[in-house]
């Protein structure tokens, strides 16, 4: 049999270094981008190959029985498991299931309503990066037992580390156990999980299937991009293939591409009540027992609706795939297994987010892709999916295995999932699972118990915390243009060099809001082209903060309570502010919040809005989006309690290149002069800090004023600039926002799915590392160590600065066609100090 690396490794030299059972368990293949070298493609999970389920779950269940092993009957009965979205999520289940009496919860990328987020953590190098933990039970992650996580693959150890870190801090406990189909860590990465569970004072074992290493040679990537290129070229990059009959096909078998094929069939499974979808919400072996004892009455629903099947096969047994979905994966393969048991030839595989080129060749893992749009509303957007190895595989049936949030008609469309099935497959069954929606429950543990009294207690607590801050005790504007809902934390060293920053950040040793970057001083060259830009653009700026205001005051009835994201937003807000006084002679209250990405927004600052507004009075604002990670961030953060559901997550902003938002001036990407600076254009206030020393649980999040920067300070020139245009830009406003107003403004997210793009195609994999537009790229060159700067060719004044500023750090900029932003800021993936990045080059900081 050919390995499927064959024709990866044959090309680019990729070598599989380790154990014997490696090549079993793993083939290649490349992202559809050529900038991406290899992919590693497991045989045994049941996600991108079609596998026996007995496999897959096999797999999975003797890992569990080697946990078991290993702790202990008595720790074994007081271990928790966690599995990771979306690929690990059956294999979770199945190492609980091995334990025995483990409940199980597995992280997720679907935020739900009402459920309170126990933890989150990113996932550097996976395709979507956000994960969170919700678990129905607060308490299930409470004790004091060993955390058994699990993922497909262990690579650098990355994700798992911030794991630990972030769940050690608040349910510490001694041991931990990472579990994996391989573990394909370096030395490095081995010698660090040592260390780290020497910081923590905890044991950390590791199991896995196999183990060893990936060798690329020199050049690999050049080499991939030219592989790629070549077989585009020849052959561009089907999205599907149209079904043919496995090896040795009798003379009679079914044509390749039926015509009219028949409609999906759908089954009744008569799902067993209160028993959860998956581990999304927590699985615990009292599900596990009432789902096994359901499977017999489902799997006849299901052999039923399957008949009549084509008679192919040595037995006439139908060759049938049951294919799951994303991250439900578990309640498929208890049926694709259930199923086997009963006779039939079955393979199971599931959908995924995951784009993976396709090549018709033995010796490929990925030989065909269907691709159809997303089907259960995601929260970061719509975009593609994909289905692999399902066209062509010889099936004669495929069991489309979906939850109820995803029965949809995104689902049922022309170009959706099951018409992509039908395609390909005589026979198309369709069964749905009821999403499991967790009940209102107490939380009884002492930290719940703070939570209960801060919900009961909030305006209590509201009016003991302290009046906003003003300039210019604390910052440089004037105290009626904004009052700050954060600490004064300005006499706290607060500052790190950028290259010590972001190498504790990318090794998850510190969060971005824990610490400040070094103040960037502009040169005279720097600050001449600030006030050049200024110049160039206020009446366009102006003509955006008029779109955007009255936007605001269009569809907020009343007087609006305008309440900025610091520090950027502050002073959009300031000049909203502005031009309703000037315009309509209104006095809007202003207040800047903090919101840090992965841990939310101040909850004090909104329970003090909230003692004191409307919260429905209230109106988000930002400077720009770029991929929309904070207009996420705030969403779910309001998601999150019943104690916010007053507020609005909608933010304003003044230019929207993301499509992230309803409510914006612009959706071009220019320059924004504010962006170009830090805070000498921002009234001179840090960007916010959130670090457990120094903010408690009854204090605003923190920042500093800088008052020894007064002698640079542009703050109030920059909005005295701007509002000096109003008058001119008042009548195109009128009209311009009428249309507005008129047409369609729903956001398309357009901005993610083109970081994500992005984030593949320079090998990267980690959409925080990519920051799009103009504000994002100048902050990614004055706060982060900038890898290359992605520049769309022809851009001119508004790049002006950003090509000063990575002339002045020796970065990079590349000019790109199609760019969807004018540019896009790369930081440094995977930092060290002396690092190389992807393609293998040292980065340059000066």
């Amino acid at each position: 049999m050919v390995w499927t690396g064959t024709w990866v490794a044959e090309r680019l030299g990729v070598e599989l270094i380790g154990d014997e059972e490696l090549p079993a368990l793993l083939g290649l293949a490349l992202r559809r981008n050529p900038k991406r070298a290899h992919l590693l493609v497991s045989s045994v999970l049941g996600k991108h190959v079609p596998q026996h389920p007995s496999v897959v779950y096999g797999s999975g269940l003797g890992l569990g029985l080697r946990v078991r092993e290993l702790l202990g009957a008595e720790d074994a009965e007081r271990a928790v498991v966690l599995g990771y979205a979306e690929t690990a999520t059956a294999l979770g289940h199945a190492v609980a299931d091995g334990l025995g009496t483990a409940p199980y919860l597995h992280s997720t990328r679907r935020p739900v309503p009402g459920v309170t987020t126990a933890g989150g953590f990113e996932e550097s190098h996976s395709h979507a990066t956000s994960h969170l933990l919700l678990p129905e039970d607060p308490e299930l992650l409470a004790g004091k037992g060993p955390l058994v996580l699990v993922d497909d693959e262990f690579s650098t150890g990355n994700t798992v580390l911030n794991t630990i870190r972030g769940l050690h801090e608040r349910y510490p406990r001694d041991r931990y156990v990472v579990v994996a189909l391989v573990d394909m860590r370096g030395p490095a990465d081995r010698d660090r999980l040592t260390g780290f569970a020497a910081e923590i004072g905890a044991r950390v074992d590791l199991i896995s299937l196999a183990a060893g290493t990936v060798n690329l040679p020199d050049g690999v990537l050049e080499k991939g991009q030219e592989l790629v290129a070549r077989h585009e070229a020849a052959t561009p990059a089907p999205r599907t293939r149209t079904r043919t009959a496995p090896a040795g096909p009798p003379a009679d078998a079914p044509a390749d591409a039926p015509t009219g094929p028949p409609a999906p069939v759908r089954v009744a499974l008569d799902w067993p009540a209160d028993v959860p979808d998956g581990g999304r919400h927590g699985f615990t072996p009292g599900h596990r027992a009432r789902l096994e004892a359901a499977l017999p009455a489902m799997t006849t629903a299901l052999t039923r609706a399957l008949a009549p099947a084509p008679d192919h096969g040595p037995a006439g047994a139908p060759r049938v795939l049951v294919l799951g979905f994303e991250e439900l994966m578990y309640a498929p393969l208890r049926l694709a297994g259930a199923l086997e048991d009963a006779g039939l030839d079955v393979r199971y595989s599931t959908t995924t987010r995951s784009p993976v080129l396709a090549v018709d060749d033995p010796g490929y893992a990925i030989r065909t892709r269907l691709v159809f749009p997303a089907h259960d509303d995601p929260a970061d957007g719509p975009g593609e999916r994909y289905a692999y190895n399902v066209a062509g595989g010889g099936f004669d049936a495929v069991v489309a295995v979906v939850d109820s949030a995803a029965d949809t008609p995104e689902l049922h469309a022309p170009d959706g999932l099951l018409a992509q099935l039908a395609a390909h497959v005589p026979r198309v069954v369709l069964a749905v699972v009821p999403s499991y929606t967790p009940r209102p429950r107490p939380r009884p543990h002492p930290q719940a118990a703070t939570e209960r009294m801060a919900a009961t207690e909030a305006p209590e607590r509201s009016s003991m915390l302290p009046e906003p801050l003003r300039g210019p005790a604390f910052s440089s504007y004037a105290p009626e243009e904004v009052g700050w809902l954060l600490q004064d934390l300005s006499d706290v060293e607060l500052e790190a060099p950028t290259e010590e920053r972001e190498e504790a950040i990318q090794r998850g040793g510190a969060h971005y809001a824990e610490s400040l970057p070094v103040e960037y001083q502009p040169s005279a060259r720097y600050q001449e082209l600030f006030h050049s830009a200024l110049d160039a653009s206020a009446d366009r700026i102006a003509h955006a903060v008029g779109i955007v205001t009255e936007t605001v005051l269009a569809e907020k009835s009343g007087r609006p309570v305008l309440v900025s994201l610091a520090r950027a937003g502050t002073p959009v807000g300031v000049l909203m502010r502005r031009w309703a006084r000037h315009r309509h002679g209104l006095d809007l209250p202003h207040y800047a919040v903090s919101i840090v990405r992965g841990r939310g927004i101040d909850a004090n600052a909104l329970r003090w809005l909230a003692a004191h507004h409307d919260p429905a009075d209230v109106v988000f604002v930002d400077g720009w989006t770029g991929k929309g990670a904070i207009t996420r961030e705030l969403a779910a953060a309001l998601r999150e309690s019943d104690e916010f559901a007053g507020f609005d997550p909608e933010i304003a902003v003044l230019a929207d290149p993301g499509s992230c938002v309803r409510t914006y001036g612009t959706r071009e990407d220019f320059l924004i002069p504010s962006a170009c600076l830090n805070s000498t254009v921002s009234g001179l206030i840090s960007r916010t800090v959130l670090r457990g020393d120094l903010v408690g649980p009854d204090d605003f999040h923190g920042a500093k004023f800088y008052r020894e920067l007064e002698g640079a300070d542009v703050s109030v020139a920059f909005l005295d600039a701007v509002e000096a245009r109003f008058d001119e830009v008042a009548d195109t406003v009128d009209t311009d926002v009428k249309d507005l107003l008129a047409g369609d403004r729903t956001p398309t997210w357009e901005g993610w799915a083109a970081v994500e793009r992005i984030s593949e195609e320079y090998g990267i994999h980690d959409v925080n590392l990519v920051k799009p537009g103009v504000g994002e790229t100048t902050r990614v060159l004055l706060r982060r160590v900038p890898w290359k700067i992605l520049a769309k060719r022809g851009a001119g004044a508004d790049l002006a600065h950003v090509r000063l500023l990575a002339e002045q750090r020796g970065v990079p900029v590349e000019e790109v066609d199609d760019l969807p932003y004018t540019c896009v800021g790369l930081i440094h993936p995977q930092y060290t100090r002396g690092a190389t990045g992807a393609d293998g080059k040292a980065v340059v900081s000066r």
